[in-house]
């Protein structure tokens, strides 16, 4: 589903698509051009291209080949260095994988439903690519903490769910900002030192555009949307590539840990005991997790994220995130309707509101608590909410 014209003009897009029928037939090329690409995920389109060079009266512009096109990503040192193709040989396939003395091999490791990469490389050495790997899918940076491990992006929308009709590609030429998917996403990678290099989470959020009266239908509000698994794992594979795998390898890695997890029928996943739960009698606002300290710390840092908690800062040595939200006046002014869900309800909060999460190791189990800005016990609604959304996500 998605917007072609915000609602005053809706009403005038019939007239002026009817009016480029006959430019929309010398556009055609170009929406084949699109219609071929077929790309999933898509966020560089709204952006603008650049123009192409003016081509001689006397000369024909040559026709574009798409296995000519510049390849992103980075060149070895060792392709450089080797011997110049001899022209007239057979093309070679083209492998834009890093150099594995370079980067090493990147695995994708499975853990429950939580999927994540695996790689030789130090965080240090990793954070650059991660810092290209995002630029080169035409998304911002709006937070880029190296020392806490967190890299998350800016809103953005996904152009490939526009659709790629004739009256689109025509129209869009000069209005392409009027078309609209009703729908942005956002996402955070999660950067974990491991006894054997670096562990590597990508987190997705989403939301969507509502009418605030559905009966009404006079003004459009942002609301959360569910995260996307299929985004997660699409762009596992696209980094995945970026550090050294096989295009090939990389999607079918991806889809059979996304087959994996679908496999068992819902009737057999509802049966299993519960992952995690809410303990009743402390003096905290507190979860329990079946898992080592090591996995516990992992996904309650990963069920923040996906939460849309603000981490601002962490110490694993003594098990803490240190967690913010927004008050729900200024939340929102890009995301209404999160945090009036989460802690609605009272009074409106004035600034930002600080709290911690600790997690402990309880021999076999760990465990999560909430504790205010200043460590002392959370047991309030507001502790509560939170360790319920975090349940939800860590079953």
């Amino acid at each position: 589903m998605y917007n072609v014209i915000r609602l005053p003009f809706r009403s005038a897009l019939g007239s002026v698509a009817a009016g480029l029928v006959l430019v929309s037939s010398l556009t055609a090329c170009s929406a084949l051009d699109n219609i071929a690409g077929g790309d999933k995920v898509d966020y560089r389109a709204a952006k603008a291209k650049a123009t192409p060079l003016d081509v001689p009266p006397d000369l024909t512009q040559l026709a574009v080949d798409p296995r000519y096109a510049p390849q992103a990503g980075v060149i070895s040192a060792a392709a450089l260095q080797g011997p110049a193709p001899v022209l007239g040989a057979a093309s070679a396939p083209v492998n834009n994988a890093i150099a594995p003395s370079s980067v090493g091999s990147v695995k994708l490791e499975r853990q429950g439903n939580t999927r994540y990469l695996s790689t030789p490389l130090t965080p240090d050495q990793l954070w650059p690519q991660l810092q290209t790997f995002w630029k080169e899918r035409g998304l911002n940076l709006a937070i880029d903490q190296a020392d806490i491990g967190i890299m998350e992006t800016d809103w953005a929308e996904n152009r490939a769910k526009l659709p790629n009709d004739i009256i689109r590609n025509t129209l869009g030429k000069v209005f392409d900002s009027l078309y609209s998917t009703g729908e942005r996403d956002k996402y955070r990678t999660r950067v974990e030192r491991s006894a054997t290099g670096t562990d590597i989470y990508i987190s997705h959020r989403g939301l969507e555009e509502v009418y605030l009266d559905p009966r009404q239908q006079d003004t459009l509000v942002w609301r959360p949307r569910a995260s996307d698994p299929q985004l997660e794992g699409e762009m596992l594979s696209r980094l995945m590539i970026k550090l050294g795998a096989k295009d090939e390898a990389a999607k079918a890695a991806v889809a059979q840990t996304a087959s994996a997890s679908a496999s068992s029928p819902s009737s057999a996943t509802s049966a299993l005991p519960a992952r995690a739960r809410v303990l009743e009698g402390r003096p905290a606002a507190t979860l329990q997790l079946d898992e080592s300290f090591d996995r516990a710390w992992r996904r309650v840092g990963l069920a923040l994220d996906r939460s849309g908690f603000t981490v601002e800062d962490r110490d694993r040595t003594q098990g803490l995130y240190f967690v913010r939200y927004v008050d729900p006046a200024q939340a929102g002014k890009d995301e209404p309707g999160f945090f009036s869900k989460l802690f609605g309800g009272g009074d409106k909060l004035t600034g930002p509101v600080r709290y911690r999460v600790n997690v402990k190791s309880e021999g076999d189990v760990s465990t999560a608590s909430v504790l205010d800005s200043k460590g002392a016990p959370e047991n309030g609604d507001a502790g509560q909410r939170i360790v319920k959304l975090l349940v939800d996500d860590l079953k």
